[in-house]
């Protein structure tokens, strides 16, 4: 073998350096891995954690609930009532409208109707009012909504009514609504 053979085979190759430098390196650290492990020992034992006592639970005193028995402040039962007594005051909107009998249309609320066209019969403006896919004819002086609507005036492009409904305080009130007349592309995407 020669010299220079001799040397090739004492001098590590790039693929063995790193992991003898990597031993190196692990060799000198395990005094301080030591000298570490003694000081977090030492920092358990000297610690002492403060927790407060946790309050005692306060005792429980149940209540029974003593308005069980009353009438239910939103039941369809007390709002009949409130109604009737409202259609008793003798100067009260409601007094004529509790009083007649109930429309078709009245079944239905303003959202769910669309006003379709108008025609003129004797005269006088017909709206054609399209719910539930079934198509109504709408004078002037008819009844619609859930909100106790008359109908007041009908053009070619809309439905004026008035209806009664309470205001924040609980008075009834009027209003005015409309229905306008609904276009052909507006009609389709019902």
């Amino acid at each position: 073998m020669s010299r220079t053979d001799h040397r090739r085979l004492m001098r590590p190759g790039p693929g063995l350096a790193a992991p003898l430098l990597l031993a190196a390196l692990l060799a000198g650290c395990g005094g301080e891995q030591q000298e570490l492990q003694d000081w977090m020992d030492q920092q358990r034992r000297e610690v002492r954690p403060s927790v407060q006592p946790l309050a005692p639970p306060k005792k429980f005193n149940p209540v029974p609930y003593a308005n069980a028995q009353q009438v239910d402040p939103f039941s369809a039962q007390k709002l009949s009532v409130a109604l009737k007594q409202e259609a008793r005051q003798p100067n009260s909107m409601l007094a004529a409208e509790m009083n007649r009998r109930k429309e078709p249309l009245e079944a239905f609320p303003l959202d769910a109707m669309a006003m379709v066209g108008s025609v003129a019969r004797g005269g006088a403006p017909v709206a054609l009012l399209r719910v539930d896919n079934l198509l109504y004819q709408v004078k002037a002086g008819d009844h619609l909504g859930q909100n106790y609507g008359r109908v007041m005036r009908i053009t070619e492009t809309e439905v004026v009514l008035r209806e009664i409904v309470q205001d924040a305080a609980g008075e009834w009130i009027e209003r005015n609504a409309t229905l306008q007349l609904q276009e052909r592309g507006q009609e389709a995407g019902k």
